[in-house]
């Protein structure tokens, strides 16, 4: 490939036919002589006329479409180079400049490139194959143009062979910075990646996620639409549509791919954004088409017509709605304004542009501002050619000023500038009135390191070769019955950013979000985008957020998921709530219910140990085994009502810790005690001297309360130490958050509970065997029924315990301390206290030796009785109590024993009263 591109330039310019022009001066549009030039391409029209068919021949044709706007680039050039020549920026070393019109087509603009080409002072007009242009001087030292992405592409291959400068004011294509590929183009706009990301931040920042995008058809329009679908999608923006238009006017299916492109448009209801990448005259035919069609959208302007005065002025374009642009930032042109109010006394000779146009002011002076504009942009220059015959020349001073489009004539400005400063570089220590004082290469380094100052401002090209310049967002307004373009914001490439000059253009930006085009709803905070079937990422159904999950964003594509542990969301929420923290508070109703029955048991324990104390000295009170193991048990309850208290409230660690511990503790030292009496009443009213043996080896009152206690203290504090309750977060509830004590073993709870429910067994059978004494001393009885009450309370507690969740847990085990406490000291005080109270007649000494007496009686009788019923089966003699007496039964010589606990035998064949008597005495004695 490098060997054919050598070949190409050697050729062409080496054979003059194969030119249409007679003479390949005839080529250049506008020049001036100077120490050294700078060259020229603009699109000075937008079209070559071509053959009906494809040409045959190489023949470069005529061209059509008149350009106001990149004729003025032209002017700017001029005025740019003049001003320098005017200035001392060069001591006294004038530019020169060589401009052509590339007609806007790649071929155009590569053989006008060959003209830059060839070496200086050379007649033949050949460029020269080298291996090294290192000392190669060609004509030109550098370039200012193209005025298309696609034309410079081609262009600057051309100039990297001899790494010939260009510096474009216009070509704003992303690839022109690839420096491997183009290393000798720069440029005095932004590249297409900082617009494109622009418009995408425009878009998402109005709430637009479904847009259509036109394009031309080249390399330009190929490059500019592939990065703005970058930054789209970046932006979450969707591409509904892409049409692509033809990149020649004289393309037959042109008109055609217009007309389907407005029909895209119409059909794609719910698109009302299009971004549009396109040349100038492309759009023109565009709007036309779109106006005829009544379509009313939202349209994004490129760089390219942004600012286009020719467009604006289309009648009744208004109809299509609200445009929307980016400029290149404008800087000062009254100068240049100046310059054109003097331009009709330059000469023409050697600016054929300046004739063309005023050939065309001639011709078209006749029509209104928009039809002047038309008949100037669509006369070729060979219809023009026949139509200026016999026309007088005439000369519209405001015509050039209304069209000017301050960002192209600021840059291109710019352009020149930068290439005058390389080149006062390069003439610091060279006479450079000598053209081959330097060579292009040695200016481009140069160029690398220029610094501008435009506006007060430095300004230099970065590594890219680019100028990072900002742009000026543009919004076209109808003001007074025109259309008008005014500045909305500035676009800052560095940060990112849109600034506002005042709250008035904000707002006008704000009332672009009004406008919708999305492909689906938005969805709202508290719900989330579910991807439909659809290949884009943009049409989506809207669904409720789960419950544990808020979204709190507009069109959030996913949940947020609330903190378990401390949070909740119910469904459809914008955010998270802290779970309330529930227990069994003070203030609860039924938590007050329950401490009033502890409160009620308080009262009650204490009401009973002050009737105790009245009646100290009663045998019922003596019965009960006294004060001071009465207390005990009657302190052992009050512990128990006690330890209900730390079941309720916030729980603590200590809480945990103190409630089991103290609950536990205390209900085995009152079975122990209640043990003790049981174990005492049987072991006073037993008459079975097998039994009577081993309670009195059991009846240790002291040793046996503190080893039954010590027990349940060495289990508690073995359970306190090794696996301590805790507090617990519950987190069962969803909303909410239990906060509870967690046993720390279920094992050493249920070892305590166990415990105490063996001593209690151990009592109710001890308690059951003397179930039948006296009917006003009936104290075994009682304890009997009170073991049972906690038997089925416990054994109850233990099923809806294990089924209970929630605040309320810690209540279910006060019932249960409760109903067990309560009907055992009930069982336990209360027929005493009745006793007491209303039955003071038999709380006597007298009344408890008649009873004991009959009861002793009783037993007495009944053992003779029993006695006799063995005899009467191996005699038939009568059956006394006298004769019943065998030697070998309970006898001492001869008579029969009855024994009292801890005394000795009593002796006899018959029990005599005063025996009976002081056998009761000794029984209550005992007791």
């Amino acid at each position: 490939m490098a060997f054919v591109s050598f070949l190409i330039p050697c050729f062409v310019i080496g054979t003059d036919v194969a030119y249409s022009c007679q003479n390949t001066d005839d080529f250049v549009g506008a020049s001036s002589p100077g120490d050294i030039v700078i060259g020229g391409l603009f699109a000075v029209h937008s079209e070559m006329l071509r053959p009906e068919e494809y040409p045959i021949k190489p023949v470069i044709q005529n061209c059509a479409g008149f350009e106001i706007q990149i004729f003025l680039q032209t002017l700017a050039m001029i005025h740019a180079i003049e001003m320098i020549n005017n200035s001392t920026l060069l001591s006294g070393v004038t530019l020169g400049y060589e401009i052509y019109d590339t007609c806007a087509e790649v071929t155009k603009a590569m053989a006008s490139a060959l003209r830059f080409l060839p070496q200086f002072n050379s007649s033949e007009g050949v460029v020269e194959f080298k291996c090294n242009y290192s000392d190669y001087v060609p004509r030109i030292k550098a370039v200012t143009g193209a005025s298309y992405s696609e034309e410079s592409m081609a262009v600057s291959r051309l100039l990297a062979l001899q790494l010939i400068p260009q510096v474009s004011p216009a070509s704003s294509a992303e690839i022109l910075s690839d420096k491997i590929r183009f290393p000798s183009f720069f440029r005095t706009i932004p590249s297409d990646f900082h617009q494109t990301r622009a418009m995408a931040h425009l878009i998402c920042e109005s709430g637009w996620n479904w847009i259509g995008v036109i394009a031309t058809d080249d390399d330009n329009g190929r490059f500019a639409l592939e990065s703005f679908g970058v930054q789209a999608m970046a932006n979450n923006v969707c591409i509904a549509f892409k049409e692509m238009l033809p990149a020649y006017l004289s393309d037959n299916t042109f008109h055609t791919k217009v007309d389907h492109a407005i029909e895209k448009i119409v059909k794609e209801t719910r698109v009302n954004v299009i971004v549009v990448f396109m040349r100038q005259f492309h759009v023109l035919k565009l709007f036309k088409k779109a106006i005829e069609r009544n379509v009313k959208k939202i349209w994004i302007a490129s760089d390219n017509w942004s600012a286009a005065v020719k467009i604006s002025t289309i009648p009744n374009i208004r109809q299509l709605g609200t445009i929307v642009g980016f400029g290149f930032k404008s800087g000062d042109v009254s100068t240049f304004q100046d310059f054109l109010r003097n331009l009709h006394e330059k000469p023409t000779d050697n600016n054929k542009f300046l004739r063309e146009y005023i050939m065309l002011l001639s011709v078209c002076a006749h029509l209104e501002y928009h039809d002047f504009q038309m008949c100037i942009s669509n006369q070729s220059q060979d219809d023009l050619l026949k139509n200026v015959e016999n026309k007088h020349h005439i000369w519209r001073n405001d015509f050039l000023n209304a069209n000017i489009e301050s960002g192209f004539i600021h840059s291109t400005i710019l352009a020149v500038y930068a290439i005058a400063h390389a080149i006062k570089g390069q003439c610091k220590d060279r006479n450079c009135k000598d053209p081959s004082a330097f060579t292009p290469w040695e200016l481009l380094e140069e160029l690398k390191k220029v610094t501008v100052i435009d506006d007060d401002k430095e300004i230099k090209f970065d590594s890219n070769g680019d100028m990072s310049t900002s742009y000026d967002v543009l919004l076209w307004e109808e003001i007074d019955g025109h259309m008008e373009i005014t500045t909305m914001a500035e676009y800052d490439p560095e940060k990112g950013d849109f600034i506002f000059e005042d709250e008035e253009k904000k707002t006008q930006f704000l009332d672009l979000k009004k406008v919708q085009s999305t492909c689906s709803q938005h969805c709202r905070p508290g719900q989330m985008k579910k991807v439909t079937e659809s290949p884009h990422t943009c049409c989506y159904e809207c669904v409720y957020c789960p419950e544990n999950h808020y979204s709190n964003q507009t069109d959030i594509d996913y949940f947020y998921r609330c903190n378990n542990r401390t949070y909740w969301a119910p469904i459809n929420s914008t955010t998270c709530y802290r779970k309330t923290i529930h227990f069994l508070a003070w203030t609860d109703w039924f938590a007050i219910f329950l401490l009033l029955l502890s409160a009620f048991g308080v009262v009650l324990v204490l009401s009973i140990s002050v009737i105790f104390a009245k009646n100290l000295n009663t045998p019922v009170v003596k019965a009960s085994g006294g004060l001071t193991v009465c207390y005990i048990i009657l302190f052992s309850h009050f512990l128990i009502f006690l330890s209900t208290v730390f079941f309720i409230d916030e729980p603590t660690e200590f809480k945990c810790k103190t409630r089991q511990a103290l609950f536990g503790i205390s209900f085995a030292l009152c079975i122990s005690c209640i043990l003790i009496k049981s174990l005492k009443i049987l072991l006073a009213f037993s008459f079975d001297p097998k039994l009577q043996n081993f309670l009195k080896c059991v009846y240790k009152p002291i040793p046996t309360v503190v080893t039954c206690t010590g027990i349940q203290v060495i289990i508690c504090t073995f359970w306190l130490i090794f696996r301590t309750p805790f507090v617990k977060q519950n987190f069962s509830i969803p909303r909410a958050i239990i906060l509870e004590c967690n046993e720390g073993s279920i094992v050493a709870f249920g070892i305590m509970l166990g415990y105490i429910a063996a001593l209690a067994f151990i009592c109710f059978i001890f308690a059951f065997k003397g179930r039948k004494l006296p009917e006003n001393y009936n104290e075994a009885k009682f304890i009997t029924f009170g073991m049972l009450i906690y038997f089925i309370a416990w054994i109850v507690f233990i099923p809806v315990y294990a089924t209970t969740f929630g605040k309320y847990l810690p209540a279910v085990e006060i019932i249960v301390v409760l109903i067990s406490n309560y009907g055992i000291l009930c069982c336990t005080f209360l027929p005493k206290c009745y006793i007491i109270i209303y039955k003071q007649e038999t709380n006597t000494k007298s009344a408890f030796l008649k009873m004991i007496y009959t009861y002793s009686s009783k037993s007495a009788g009944s053992v003779a009785v029993s006695q006799i019923s063995l005899d009467s089966k191996s005699s038939s003699s009568r059956a006394t109590i006298s004769d019943s007496c065998k030697p070998e039964k309970n006898s001492v010589n001869g008579n029969c024993h009855f024994q009292v606990p801890g005394q000795k035998l009593i002796k006899g064949k018959v029990l005599p009263k005063n025996t009976a008597r002081t056998l009761a005495r000794k029984r209550l004695s005992s007791i």
